[in-house]
This record gives C-alpha cells, sequence and structure tokens, in this order.
C-alpha cells in the first residue's frame, strides 16, 4: 500500500505533534488539518506544507481522500468529531481522555465498532521508556504479583494560567490523571471496583479559572490490589520542571520506583533559571530524526493501520479510563465511595 493518508482535527499543542510525528513517518502524509480558527489553520498548513485547510470537520470527514484522523482537541471536545469521523470510515487516533463522560465514551466506541474502524486513544506513557521496561518485567513475571502503587502526575500552576485557554472547561483529572490512571490499569492488568476520591477548589478559583486545584483518590482494583493517585495544577512555576511525574509500583517479588522529571541525567543552568529538560516525551531531534514517546505514539497509530492490527490502546481502554474518573469525580462530589462493580 501507499501512504497513509491522515488529517489533523485541532491545532493546539498536541495538533503539532501530531503533525509533526506524522510528517517523520517515511508511510504517512498528512493531506488535511482543521481548526476553527480559519487564520490559525491557513498559517498551520502553511508551516507544514500541508495541501488542505478545513474548519469544519464535519466538512473534512466527507474528504474521500482522508484514511486516518487524529483528534486533537480539547479534552471535552472529542466526541462529536470521533464519531463524525469513524462513521465515515477512518481509522480515528484520540488525544486522552477518550471523552470526559462514559456516555460520550460508550459512543463513541460503539461507533467505531460499528463502523468496523480502528480508534486509539494516545495514552502516551505506554510508549514512555521506563513504562513500557516496567510493563515488560511484569508480564515476564520478574516481579510477581501487583500489591500497590502510588502515583503522583502534578503541572505547576503555569498550564492552567497561562498554557491552556480551556482548563476551567475541564479538570486536571481527566488532563493528567486519565494517563496514570491508564498506566496502572495496564501494568498491573486488573480491573477497578471501587473509587474514593477527595479535591480542594481555592487557588485556581480565586485567579478566575473554574476548574480544582487538586485531587487526590483511592481506587481498589480486582484482588484487592490498591493505587492512590495524586493530580495537581497548583505547583508554582518556579519549579525546575513543568511535570511534577513520580511513581511506585509495589509487587510480591519486588518493587520499582520512577522518576522521569526531578532526574539527575542533566540539568541546565542559564543566567534566568535551572532546568531539568524532558528526556523522554518530546517532541526532540536527536541526530536529525524526532524521537520522544509522543512521536512513537502516533507512528504507532500508523504502523497498525499498515499492519491491520489493533492498538496498544484502544477505545475500549479509553472506557475504562473515563469510568473510573468520572466515579472519582462523583465520589469527590458526594464524599463517598463509588462502586464500579
Amino acid at each position: 500500500m501507499g501512504k497513509v493518508r491522515v488529517g489533523v482535527v485541532g491545532l493546539g499543542i498536541m495538533g503539532r505533534v501530531h503533525t509533526r510525528a506524522y510528517k517523520s513517518h517515511p508511510d504517512a502524509e498528512v493531506v488535511a488539518v482543521c481548526d476553527i480558527d480559519k487564520t490559525k489553520a491557513e498559517a498551520f498548513a502553511r508551516e507544514f506544507s500541508v495541501e488542505k485547510v478545513y474548519t469544519d470537520f464535519r466538512k473534512m470527514a466527507e474528504d474521500p481522500e482522508l484514511e486516518a484522523v487524529s483528534v486533537t482537541t480539547p479534552d471535552f471536545l472529542h466526541k462529536d468529531p470521533v464519531i463524525a469521523f469513524v462513521e465515515a470510515g477512518k481509522d480515528v487516533l484520540c488525544e486522552k481522555p477518550l471523552a470526559t463522560s462514559v456516555s460520550d465514551a460508550e459512543a463513541m466506541v460503539n461507533a467505531a465498532k460499528k463502523a468496523g474502524v480502528k480508534l486509539m486513544v494516545a495514552f502516551h506513557n505506554r510508549w514512555s521508556p521506563p513504562y513500557a521496561l516496567l510493563k515488560s518485567r511484569v508480564d515476564a513475571g520478574e516481579l510477581g504479583e501487583p500489591i500497590y502503587a502510588y502515583v503522583r502526575l502534578c503541572d505547576t500552576i503555569y498550564v492552567p494560567t497561562k498554557m491552556l485557554n480551556w482548563a476551567s472547561k475541564s479538570s486536571v483529572i481527566w488532563f493528567l490523571g486519565s494517563h496514570i490512571v491508564d498506566l496502572v490499569r495496564w501494568i498491573f492488568e486488573k480491573e477497578a471496583v471501587k473509587v474514593y476520591c477527595v479535591k480542594g477548589e481555592r487557588v485556581l478559583k480565586n485567579m478566575g479559572v473554574n476548574t480544582e486545584d487538586f485531587f487526590h483518590y483511592i481506587v481498589e482494583f480486582e484482588d484487592g490490589v490498591v493505587a492512590s493517585f495524586e493530580n495537581s495544577w497548583v505547583l508554582p512555576e518556579t519549579m525546575p520542571s513543568i511535570v511534577d511525574f513520580v511513581s511506585r509500583f509495589i509487587f510480591t517479588g519486588g518493587c520499582v520506583y520512577i522518576d522521569t522529571h526531578h532526574h539527575q541525567a542533566m540539568r541546565v543552568y542559564t543566567s534566568e533559571k535551572s532546568e531539568k529538560p524532558d528526556l523522554f516525551g518530546g517532541p526532540f531531534e536527536i541526530h536529525g530524526r524526532l524521537t520522544g514517546f509522543n512521536i512513537r505514539t502516533v507512528w504507532h497509530f500508523i504502523d497498525c493501520i499498515i499492519d491491520d492490527k489493533q492498538p496498544l490502546s484502544t477505545g475500549e481502554d479509553g472506557l475504562a479510563v473515563t469510568r473510573i474518573i468520572e466515579a472519582a469525580l462523583k465520589s469527590a462530589l458526594e464524599g463517598r465511595p463509588i462502586s464500579l462493580v
């Protein structure tokens, strides 16, 4: 087959990442981009030498040349474009979270099944080297059975106040929690049965950003396995990295500690700031080649289309994560544990 002809919907930060990834894949060709901001879409198309520009994803879905699409719109705007594209027979890579409600996620998964197309969710950390290596060791039986985990993924306050202009329409548990809930579910290969969550609301709302500061939640999985999660959007901007990501996985035969951002591998000091660069996610170039686990995620999607295989992270995985987070939000609101069975 020839190159897979792809499009990208939503031309923000992740839209740019996906486009760069496709442009670097030898078997992919970006033939169309879409954004509601026409000026932005046209400038983006010029920058990446893309011929077709759309401002309406429904019109884009009618394009017979398109074979696959990345949906990189904000968290709460995934459902309609995903359904439009799968119903048009396109394979879809959707940024995480799949959806911010179980009903939306179910509709998306069912539409993809009915259409017989691939629906992949971009849970990028499955391609992060430390977590991919942990998963391989777990699958090889080197660590025994899972007992519990602690995972913290937080951002500095820069993200909800300056980076995202739609933070008030989502929350840190969707934006970051979806990453780590998926990681634990994937690594432990257990389904959630109960969730208890608390949240804090003070700093951001006082700044005019109508969203929560943090969430702490405990998820009980099958066989008594437990995971504790923490997500925050209020760390100070003076942190050496925009992201604070630490995890501990405990098994009957050992434990694994992962710290991808407070590493000692590389520190950069200038007259203005100190920094610990992201050495895993990217995208960044090494000897002229684009790399990073964000790139590898998108490449995997193209490879699955070419080889006609199931993606590593499916729509069903996205639905499972949405179920857990929706239950966590209900728990935080009602002040009680929520059963998932």
